[in-house]
């Protein structure tokens, strides 16, 4: 998609970034360009400020989170800018930031030194399942611990549906649900903070497809199409389990799989 932008270039202050002593005691110059993309016709139909990003509101809190804190190294010190305006500004979705050193102590005429990165909100799917103890308690944990979690907003979850488990091995019946979650997490960091929530929930990998306090797995991710040793998605056996598509097909009915380029719906009813 794309998006409109904001633009704030080459916004200046002093701060205490650096890995030697004197930079961090002594302080320098940096200088910020931020490019903000949002969503502005509203705003500009409306002609209203609430319905778009400040942008001397985000310049004064850029000079003042710089100031306050202090970081090593400019890499970090725009990635932990980067999540704290994605995390502040709820019309922002995405954002592309340079921080530039012009002092940087290299012992070598340069005009600066800089880093440069872009970060977005994404959408995943998940599907949640539980089928030993309280799994109502486990599935409310697992919903909980995501909207505490930074970087991750819950945006719908479906109802719980009771259903018969899944892959030959005897046990008792799973609650099952699906979520859709915004996360500017990546996939495998999003995987491992949901493999933290299982933990939480004492969940034991033991037997494949046995029972399990809490089950958390990404069924999409954007239309992103991935498989690697750690991750695949979409799921690859989601278009074939009723227990997945069911729940999911309450919030996102018209959600086409990016391989089979069918929705939900369609996937639902054929499987019958």
């Amino acid at each position: 998609m794309k998006y409109d932008e904001i633009h704030i270039e080459n916004l200046e202050f002093y701060a205490h970034h650096g890995v030697f002593p004197e930079e961090t005691r002594l302080g320098q110059k940096f200088v910020l360009s931020l490019t903000m993309y949002v969503r502005s016709r509203a705003a500009g139909k409306a002609d209203d400020l609430e319905m778009s990003v400040d942008y001397g509101a985000v310049s004064h809190f850029i000079t003042e989170y710089m100031q306050k804190n202090t970081f090593k190294l400019i890499e970090a010190a725009a990635e932990y800018l980067a999540e704290e305006l994605l995390g502040r500004y709820p019309l922002l979705e995405g954002l592309e930031l340079e921080l530039k050193k012009p002092w940087a102590p290299i012992g070598l005429p340069v005009e600066y030194v800089s880093v440069k990165i872009s970060r977005f909100w994404h959408r995943a799917f998940l599907g949640l399942g539980s089928n030993l103890g309280d799994k109502k308690a486990y599935l409310d944990y697992a919903v909980e611990a995501l909207r505490g979690e930074d970087g991750c907003r819950v945006e719908q979850v479906s109802d719980y549906l009771v259903t018969e488990p899944y892959g030959g091995v005897e046990q008792d019946d799973f609650l099952n649900a699906c979520l859709e979650l915004r996360t500017f997490f990546s996939p495998e960091e999003l995987l491992e903070r949901l493999h933290r929530i299982e933990q939480g929930a004492h969940r034991e990998r033991v037997i494949r497809w046995g029972p399990r306090t809490l089950d958390l797995d990404i069924l999409m991710y954007d239309d992103l199409v991935l498989d690697s040793s750690q991750l695949t998605i979409p799921h690859q056996e989601m278009h074939m389990r009723d227990f997945v598509l069911k729940p999911l097909s309450q919030i996102a009915p018209n959600l086409r799989h990016p391989i089979y380029r069918k929705t939900v719906s369609q996937m639902l009813k054929e499987l019958g």
